[in-house]
């Protein structure tokens, strides 16, 4: 599996981005697609996830009702459209992905990551 993030970029408080994960591989190996951040000085934090099958989508409390995690219709493109930036979400993005499910801990591929500055 080929994670490969784009989208990211410095944006003022307030302002949008949309991140896209173009994937490519045996899609069996992507059940789940996922959405981490990591800001400088702390750990990969969680953001968001949604299950190839469309079953369900996954966010963290903190970015709840600002973001929204989507994939296009051949399910190897999942989008992460971020709303209401603000200061503390900026982080360096990843992309995964999961063969199981949308737990953070099962998430084994990931992308090289895409930067977000909001300023």
């Amino acid at each position: 599996v080929q994670l490969v993030e784009s989208g990211g970029g410095s944006v003022q408080a307030g302002g949008s981005l949309r991140l896209s994960c173009a994937a490519s591989g045996y899609a069996e190996l992507r059940n789940c697609m996922g959405w981490f951040r990591q800001a400088p000085s702390k750990g990969r934090e969680w953001v968001a996830a949604i299950y190839a099958s469309g079953s369900g989508t996954y966010y963290s409390n903190s970015v709840k009702g600002r973001f929204t995690i989507s994939q296009n219709s051949a399910r190897n493109t999942v989008y992460l459209q971020m709303n209401s930036l603000q200061p503390e979400d900026t982080a360096m993005y990843y992309c995964a992905a999961s063969t199981s499910s949308c737990r953070p801990s099962d998430f084994g591929y990931w992308g090289q990551g895409t930067q977000v500055t909001v300023s």
